[in-house]
């Protein structure tokens, strides 16, 4: 009886037999052994695979702190001049004079801020520049001499860092600002 369409009995699959030009018939139990075999073959595939993909993870984590290290050490290797600087100025304490000290402390000072301007640390020094809230911290606030003026940066108490483009420390500014004056 053939089932018609629509309807909620289904055809049984063929089974071939080796008369009729198919594939032998395989005997239930023999294809449930096969087809268990196939399952636990896919399972291990799978569980090797996780494994691997763990061990890429971790490796490639692992890579990550080594140059982050390297990274650092190259950084800490270039500022060891400037604490040579330091050491040697240090060594000469009073036999040197005052006006000398104060250039070596400059050229030290110099030699430091190139280094670290070329791992990336950049210098917020906003003056005369709009304020700008996501850069800058307003500590104080003057009115403006002149209109132009207003919402513009007067001074910079301390300087503010940005680090291969993201804020690290906001410039601490005083403000010019019209606003709550009669």
């Amino acid at each position: 009886m053939s089932a018609e369409p629509g309807s909620r009995e289904q055809e049984a699959p063929p089974v071939f037999s080796e008369g009729r030009g198919g594939p032998p018939a395989e005997p239930e139990s023999e294809a449930i052994r096969r087809l268990e075999s196939q399952l636990e073959e896919a399972r291990d595939s799978q569980l090797r695979l996780a494994a691997e993909f763990d061990n890429y993870r971790k490796r490639i984590s692992r890579e990550r702190v080594e140059q982050g290290d390297r990274a650092q050490a190259s950084l800490v290797t270039r500022l060891l001049d400037v604490l040579d600087d330091m050491d040697r100025l240090s060594a000469e304490g009073g036999a040197a004079s005052p006006d000398s000290i104060r250039q070596a402390v400059g050229l030290v000072d110099r030699k430091l801020r190139k280094e670290l301007e070329s791992a990336g640390v950049e210098r917020i020094d906003p003056v005369g520049e709009p304020f700008d809230p996501s850069v800058h911290e307003a500590v104080s606030v003057l009115p403006p001499p002149q209109p132009s003026l207003d919402h513009r940066v007067s001074a910079t108490f301390q300087t503010g860092y940005r680090f291969k483009g993201a804020l690290v420390r906001p410039a601490r500014v005083q403000v010019y600002s019209s606003q709550g004056q009669a």
